[in-house]
Order: C-alpha cells, then sequence, then structure tokens
C-alpha cells in the first residue's frame, strides 16, 4: 500500500477531514490534499507528526510495513 493511500485509510479510520489534520499537522488543506494524492512530498516534520497523531510507527505510515506499530 502507498503512503498516500494510508494516510487517507488512517484519516478516514479517525473521521477527521483533511481540513482538521492539515491544522494537526499545521499546513493548508489543499496541501494536506496533495500528500494524499501523491503530488506533494511529505516532509520528514509532518510525517512525524502524522505518526504521533496516529499513534503509529513511520515505517508503518511511509508503507514499508503492514501491520501497525504502536509508538512507545
Amino acid at each position: 500500500m502507498s503512503v498516500y493511500q494510508r494516510l487517507k485509510d488512517l484519516r478516514e479510520d479517525a473521521d477527521k477531514s483533511q481540513e482538521e489534520i492539515a491544522k494537526i499537522i499545521g499546513t493548508s488543506q489543499s496541501y494536506y490534499a496533495q500528500y494524499e494524492n501523491g503530488r506533494r512530498a511529505i516532509p520528514l516534520e509532518r510525517m512525524v507528526a502524522l505518526a504521533k497523531y496516529y499513534n503509529v510507527s513511520l515505517d508503518y505510515l511511509a508503507g514499508l510495513i503492514d501491520t501497525p506499530r504502536k509508538l512507545q
């Protein structure tokens, strides 16, 4: 699964809008939409913020593993 699809799935599972997640990670809704669509690379600091928010490891968020690992 791609990182972009994983971002969308995590957001939808959390019942959040793109605008809500964008505010949490400090960006605009339009930038966040581009992250989910794969049109813009996600800066590391925003990936870390997303991992913390969803309480998942970066390797899961990046699509390197398929089973989520919680942060410790």
